[in-house]
């Protein structure tokens, strides 16, 4: 009995013991993963930064935005998510709490709204749900380039322009540390302006060629490219982040379920060499 027990605890030890291997494996490749995503967010984020600041001035400082980029100026019925996801899984909470922000804004939506996905675990859940997936794009995150952020955010600047949809969602995963990551929804359109008191008290005047209108046609599709493409990089390292911590937390449960089942196997070894003991001193006082 003793030695079935023993011969299960020791095929249970094997596998965990290839489990941990794999998880360990898996964490050191997300580590080096995050170390070159967390550089490239960085670097883009120290950039766009400076950019985004420039393009929300002019926004902020003039009164001359049109109308139709302004929030108040139509009713909001129809809505347009941009959402990014993950097209592997073993992250964490990393998609789970996307889907989840998403199914909250969701909710509270009047009409039926429309998703642009930006990986495959978000399209697949919502589209199994009847939603009307609009567009995908599969591509890992981190290897997305701005020429294809610009792509993505195409087809929302459209619709909005078109009146097809009247407002523009960005939910992606905001970096907090390496430890912490957390869900953020952002409207991209319409704009909320807040002019600068600083700029109307000294009444700055600003010339816009060859138009007000073809400026900001302009600067609106170049700001919401801008905020698209920084939110895949950001959420790029999030899921790294949150795969290197998965994988770590992981690693340590098998090192811990083998400890454990190490101090079974051990118990077993010796309640089977006691069963033995007793045995052997058994059939040598019987043969007194």
């Amino acid at each position: 009995m003793a030695s079935n027990n023993m011969q299960d605890i020791k095929r249970r030890i094997k596998s965990i013991t290839s489990t941990e291997h794999i998880t360990n494996a898996m964490k050191l490749v997300s580590a080096a993963k995050l170390r070159k995503a967390k550089a490239a967010f960085e670097r883009t984020s120290k950039n766009f930064h400076f950019i985004i600041e420039a393009i929300e001035s002019v926004f902020n400082n003039t009164g001359e935005v049109p109308e139709k980029y302004l929030q108040g100026n139509r009713e909001i019925r129809t809505t347009c998510y941009i959402m990014v996801t993950s097209n592997k899984g073993l992250c964490g909470s990393f998609n789970s709490n996307i889907i989840k922000e998403t199914e909250r804004e969701i909710s509270s939506d009047p009409e039926k709204p429309v998703l642009i996905a930006v990986g495959s675990r978000g399209r697949d859940y919502f589209e199994k749900r009847g939603h009307n997936i609009h567009s995908d794009y599969l591509s890992p995150p981190e290897s997305i380039t701005f020429l294809e952020a610009k792509e993505i955010s195409k087809p929302a600047i459209e619709m909005y322009d078109s009146g097809e949809v009247d407002e523009v969602k960005l939910i992606y995963t905001s970096f907090i540390s390496t430890l912490e990551q957390r869900a953020r929804c952002v409207t991209l359109l319409p704009f909320h302006i807040e002019h600068d008191p600083e700029v109307i008290k000294h009444e700055r005047q600003v010339e816009y060629e060859p138009s007000v209108e073809e400026v900001f046609n302009y600067l609106v599709p170049k700001y919401v490219e801008i905020k698209v493409y920084g939110a895949i990089v950001e959420s790029a390292t999030c899921e790294h982040a949150a795969r290197r911590m998965a994988m770590e937390n992981a690693t340590d449960n098998a090192r811990e379920m083998l400890d454990n089942l190490s101090l079974f196997y051990n118990r077993a070894r010796q309640a089977a060499i006691t069963d033995e003991i007793i045995e052997i001193v058994a059939g040598s006082e019987a043969q007194k």
